[in-house]
């Protein structure tokens, strides 16, 4: 008889429970960095057109499996941080786990800002009307952070967009940048998951900072850039070829 799919509820137990089960020889951090990857991986390259960028992240996410020896739990892993993020997406699910699990890197200055209190400053900051008005001038908006981590103020502004029925999905741009790759690509997961259009780029914001337009941006080197499915969508495609 078929074995059937587990249900998960996206609690931080079971994905605790999957994650020490592939911690046998690596450490904690190995681990993690492999599964960040590999869920990367799997989202972009759903829609991302570029064929290189796509072929190197195929190779990466086989690596990845490669060393976490158990594709099942890897795929369960990743079925714990959707269901988490569909069941409350007001929450930095990922940045989370991230200081629990003790992961922070203290010698880089890591500490993930506690969601309750990004989720205050974005709704003051949007409280004014300002995303609004940009909105009803040029059709969008767009959100950013320069040392975005896993994400955590750029969820806290799609939930307040979300309290001001603001659709982000067809009016804003969520930019992030992060120099540790880890948390770009925990980032990268949590917005693509919440259907946020944008990207997050690897790469130091103060030495080598996004350049070109929000719509536009200009991809130079040393710098490694992460699209959202959303970002590919019809209406922001459009919106790149009129620009």
């Amino acid at each position: 008889m078929k074995e059937k799919n587990p249900v998960y509820q996206g609690t931080e137990k079971e994905f605790i429970d999957l994650f020490k089960s592939l911690v046998v020889s690596r450490s904690d951090w190995q681990v993690w960095s492999d599964l960040m990857a590999a869920m990367a991986c799997t989202i972009a390259n759903a829609l991302d057109p570029d064929e290189k960028r796509k072929a190197d992240r195929e190779k990466e996410f086989m690596d990845c499996i490669t060393r976490l020896g158990d594709r099942k739990t890897a795929a369960e892993i990743f079925a714990v941080v959707i269901a988490g993020l569909e069941r409350n997406p007001d929450q930095d699910f990922l940045g989370k786990l991230y200081m629990n699990l003790g992961l922070g890197s203290h010698w880089k200055g890591q500490f993930f800002t506690p969601f309750s209190i990004s989720q205050m400053m974005a709704d003051t900051d949007l409280s004014d009307g300002i995303a609004q008005d940009q909105i009803n001038r040029h059709g969008w908006a767009s959100v950013e952070d320069p040392s975005c981590g896993a994400g955590c103020t750029l969820i806290a502004a799609a939930s307040a967009f979300r309290k001001q029925k603001i659709n982000y999905q067809q009016h804003v741009i969520f930019v992030g940048q992060d120099i540790d790759r880890v948390a770009a690509q925990m980032c990268f997961i949590q917005l693509s998951l919440l259907g946020c259009p944008g990207y997050i780029v690897v790469a130091d914001t103060l030495t080598n900072p996004i350049c070109g337009s929000v719509l536009i941006p200009h991809e130079k080197d040393n710098q490694e850039f992460w699209y959202t499915p959303m970002w590919w969508s019809d209406i922001w495609t459009g919106r790149r070829f009129m620009h």
